[in-house]
């Protein structure tokens, strides 16, 4: 079976995703999705990988590290550094060797979710076994340093997720909606 990819992202109005190292806003709920969504599978006995950059990996906090639940790949070019802590996860040095990786798991690991940051996610859209982008989108502007790179919706259609609510949230001022793009084969 071939390896199914998704990312798992939330933007701002201006496509910003983070800054100096972590989410510009505080939404309970929303990580509560994403918790649930990486998580959710359907065979009994796999689990999800969650595969992230370095930066992100370090913006989790130590506490919360790795992301239970799901296998955590951390993609580093300080993966054979010595001194590096990513403990509970495994390392690789890009994005190709950490798919490798994960395709010789497929009997552990049912999807795979890329969860930031930027390069990732800029690599996982021109990735061959990109599935779907779960996309929340903030209905607001945040100062950012971090983006969302842009991606051709041509390439995509919108499709429905049971799993994925689609009226729109709010928590606090911010009012926001998930969007599940599908990559058109």
């Amino acid at each position: 079976m071939s390896l199914r990819l998704n990312i798992i992202v939330a933007a701002c109005e201006n496509q910003g995703i983070g800054i100096n190292g972590e989410l510009p806003w505080r939404l309970r709920e929303e990580m509560k999705y994403f918790s649930r969504m990486t998580k959710a599978t359907t065979s009994s006995g796999k689990q999800n990988a969650v595969l992230m950059g370095r930066k992100t990996w370090e913006s989790i906090p130590a506490k919360f590290r790795p992301l239970p639940g799901r296998v955590n790949v951390v993609i580093s070019s300080r993966a054979k550094d010595p001194g590096a802590e990513f403990n509970g996860s495994t390392v690789c040095g890009s994005f190709k060797e950490g798919i490798q990786e994960l395709q010789n798991r497929t009997d552990e690991v049912e999807s795979v979710w890329a969860i930031g940051g930027s390069s990732i996610y800029e690599i996982a859209l021109e990735s061959e076994h990109l599935h779907r982008i779960y996309l929340t989108r903030i209905l607001k502007n945040f100062e950012c340093d971090t983006f969302l790179p842009s991606f051709d919706p041509k390439k995509f259609q919108i499709v429905t997720d049971p799993a994925v609510p689609d009226e729109m949230q709010q928590e606090g001022d911010i009012i926001y909606k998930y969007e599940v793009y599908e990559k058109v084969k």
